[in-house]
């Protein structure tokens, strides 16, 4: 890769996603920008916003068209836009849950289609998806986004095999709690039943903890610019809580994590 690349992030209209643009554009790269609503976005110094809903295949067509027509090329996807979902699994309704895969999952499979093109003709480029500690860790309450989390995962390794052969690689960051809009404001789901509500509770003042207790999205981003910039790895966690709770999964046996698990969201 040269040294000025062609970078797009999805999802910048604030938390990890703006943070992210403003540090590669600070590093001196060609940052474009996505947001659903253009309109009601504020500028951010040296990233070019695009206006992108990534739920509409059209949207994203569009959107990558015109990156392509002002830039040429990309070099670098930032699979960042998301959101989240509090609530047992039998209170989440089909509907909520295909709007969560949505957003989460088919959202980053339309940005791919869209961009590979561009970067097989060039052979070379860099995917990175985020992730979650959700995506190898349960989560309590948070089912169906930990679902999404782990068919990232799963796409992310898939697509890295395919890919390798025209000089694209694959990554799948895997952040833990960040003190963002999206972590803060999750919404609940709509219809809830009153048999779970005492443990809901204590499982989402549990997360309230921890989101109180995390960190700014710098670190996060700094581990995006790191994935996007530097030496392939498959996964790439930030410091701190995410880096620890992968390595627990990675070598302390189940039992004792489950028990973790539970002692964490305050569950019997």
């Amino acid at each position: 890769m040269s040294t000025s690349q062609v970078i797009v992030v999805t999802g910048v209209s604030s938390g990890i996603g703006q943070v992210t643009a403003v540090k590669f554009a600070e590093l001196g790269h060609r940052v474009f920008g996505t947001v659903r609503n253009i309109e009601k976005t504020k500028p951010i110094a040296n990233v070019e916003l695009v206006k992108m809903d990534i739920s509409d295949e059209d949207s994203v067509q569009h959107a990558i068209h015109s990156i392509i027509n002002k830039a040429g090329h990309i070099d670098v996807l930032i699979n960042n836009a998301g959101t989240s979902l509090i609530g047992a699994i039998e209170e989440t309704s089909i509907k909520e849950a295909e709007f969560l895969f949505n957003t989460n999952v088919y959202s980053i499979l339309r940005t791919i289609q869209a961009v590979v093109p561009y970067m097989r003709l060039k052979q070379s480029g860099r995917i990175i998806n985020i992730s979650s500690v959700l995506g190898f860790l349960p989560s309590p309450y948070m089912g169906v986004y930990s679902a999404t989390k782990h068919a990232v995962e799963g796409l992310s390794e898939s697509l890295d095999h395919e890919l390798r052969q025209f000089g694209i690689r694959v990554t799948a960051v895997q952040p833990s709690f960040t003190k963002t809009n999206l972590d803060k404001n999750a919404p609940w789901v709509k219809s809830m039943i009153p048999e779970y509500d005492y443990e809901r509770n204590l499982a989402t003042n549990a997360i309230s903890n921890q989101i109180d207790k995390a960190p700014q999205p710098d670190s996060v981003a700094d581990t995006i610019v790191s994935a996007a910039l530097s030496g392939w790895h498959m996964y790439r966690t930030p410091s701190g809580q995410a880096s620890l709770l992968s390595k627990l999964r990675r070598f302390m046996p189940s039992g004792p994590v489950d028990k973790s698990i539970r002692k964490t969201f305050g569950l019997k």
